[in-house]
């Protein structure tokens, strides 16, 4: 059993604060940093696409594996051991991934990378919850909330300045001092709370272990390559469907009735707790997903360089150092945390229509940035509000089993986000190509016009008249590709818009606070 109170006060509290905040932005840096680093991997470690591809793949998979497990684990090792363990381990991963020569070994130490890492998270939060009264627990969420943002806003434009201006394996050698600082510093003022005696190997939950491992692993797959492999087409997409959905069948009755359980689903009878996990799962999907938009969009359609891109989004994240003392007082005021929850996906669904009518072949860096800036204030009202409906309610003892349930369904959902708009984008790519493909018919004197002035601009440079025909009809095909390709964006942040207005209702469901457990005062 937990023991009641694991609150620290003065400089303990600021150095733990430090390096669970530390931890934590770490962790979720590496999730996104290396997607600027994947053509760069390619070219120097001799990978296909789908073979670098594992690079990322294989860190989430590791990521979902353990979050779940976090709990658990930290009751075997003891909060310290486990959590300075799992600094270690993500460290000298971190090294290793650096000195990998081939993507096999690259994509290993990567999957134990995101163990180490996906550790860090949940714990990250569990700690940084139990050391502030709970009177204060909205502050020490807030607190949290800046590494969970800024995190992967980071990411793309560490990873793309690294790219421009070293070798790939500096994004991974970059861990390695704040590794060694954050684990001394853990051994040093981390307090493990006193559980029961650890379990014997034959109370051990191993069946609950692989399914676990099974499910999460094979969905987790699904999700990120399932678009790449045509989806169900794929056999191996398919076979690992059937195992993600059976396994994750056996495994919720096997811990409803296993005595000695790996992850204690029985939590979740805290409603506010379950909504919350929903809740987490729906953060995830936009949060992810509109970040991967706006990277991919402005480089592959704008043409910007990667640390452009990424600076777009690491920018506009600073937001976030304004709104979350805002957020904080508004509770402390005695504004329930729905209500600002549901404000903050009313004005999230607002900014996605408003992304959605920005989008053109020209739309300059100012615009982008207004609209992001506007979208992590959403994401703060969201996200801290999430936090505070979990922990609020929540017993002392059940909140790192809370913890690694809102962590591993917002990272499920960042990875479904990411795999249902890459595969929306594709498919509207080709429904808008061929509805504008079918309204150019040649005998159209509009189509003709324009045809007959871009094989004119072609001839006034030189070209033969042969080439210059067959460039016009080329130089169209483009814009038409580049047409359907942003018409699609647009119908992505507009779907993304709509599931965040459904969702709102569903947020009011759920109780207030207690009283005795008013909100926190960031200051």
């Amino acid at each position: 059993m937990l023991q009641e109170s694991m609150i620290e006060y003065g400089y303990r509290r600021i150095i733990i604060t430090m390096v669970v905040m530390l931890c934590a932005i770490l962790e979720l840096l590496d999730v996104t940093i290396v997607n600027v680093a994947l053509n760069d991997l390619q070219g120097n470690l001799g990978a296909t696409l789908t073979e670098v591809g594992w690079v990322a793949t294989a860190y989430a998979i590791g990521n979902v594996i353990i979050i779940p497990m976090t709990s658990w684990l930290s009751q075997q090792f003891g909060r310290t051991h486990y959590f300075a363990g799992s600094i270690v381990l993500f460290t000298i991963c971190s090294f290793l991934c650096g000195q990998s020569n081939n993507i096999f070994a690259l994509s290993v130490f990567r999957f134990l990378q995101g163990m180490g890492g996906g550790a860090l998270l949940a714990t990250s939060q569990t700690i940084i919850t139990e050391i502030y009264p709970t009177e204060k627990r909205g502050q020490a969420q807030a607190i949290f909330t800046l590494g969970v943002i800024i995190g992967p806003s980071l990411g793309p434009i560490l990873g793309g300045y690294i790219i421009d201006n070293y070798s790939w394996p500096m994004i991974f050698y970059i861990n390695v001092p704040l590794g060694i600082i954050a684990a001394l510093l853990s051994f040093q003022y981390i307090r493990s709370p006193q559980y029961g005696s650890k379990k014997s190997a034959r109370e051990v939950d191993w069946m609950g272990i692989l399914l676990l491992a099974a499910a999460i692993g094979s969905l987790q797959f699904v999700l990120e390559r399932g678009q790449e492999e045509d989806w169900f087409n794929s056999e191996i997409i398919t076979i690992l469907s059937v195992i993600a959905f059976f396994g994750i069948f056996f495994f919720i009755w096997r811990e409803l009735t296993c005595t000695h359980p790996i992850v204690n689903l029985r939590v979740l009878h805290n409603k506010n707790l379950l909504m919350a996990t929903i809740l987490s799962f729906i953060y995830g999907f936009g949060s992810y997903g509109s970040t991967f938009i706006v990277p991919l969009f402005t480089q592959s359609q704008l043409g910007w360089p990667a640390t452009d891109a990424g600076l777009l989004v690491a920018v506009s994240s600073i937001s976030s150092i304004f709104v979350l003392p805002v957020v904080t007082r508004l509770n402390k005021m005695g504004v329930k945390p729905q209500y600002l929850l549901a404000a903050g996906m009313l004005l999230f669904a607002f900014n996605c229509y408003w992304s959605r009518n920005i989008l053109t072949p020209h739309t300059d860096i100012y615009t982008f940035f207004t609209v992001l800036l506007f979208r992590y204030i959403a994401l703060n009202f969201f996200v801290v509000s999430i936090s505070n409906i979990a922990f609020a309610t929540i017993k002392t003892n059940e909140i790192a089993d809370g913890a690694a349930f809102t962590g591993m369904l917002r990272q499920l959902g960042g990875s479904f986000g990411i795999a249902v708009i890459t595969t929306y984008i594709s498919r509207q790519q080709v429904f808008h190509r061929n509805t504008l493909v079918s309204h150019l018919v040649n005998a159209d004197p509009a189509v003709q016009h324009r045809l007959l002035a871009v094989q004119q601009s072609f001839q006034g440079k030189g070209m033969p008249v042969n080439i210059a025909v067959k460039s016009s009809y080329k130089l169209l095909d483009i814009s038409v590709n580049q047409q359907a390709t942003i018409l699609s964006y647009m119908d992505v942040y507009l779907a993304v818009s709509m599931l965040f207005l459904l969702a709102v209702p569903f947020v009011l469901l759920t109780k207030s606070a207690h009283k005795s457990a008013p909100a926190a005062d960031l200051h």
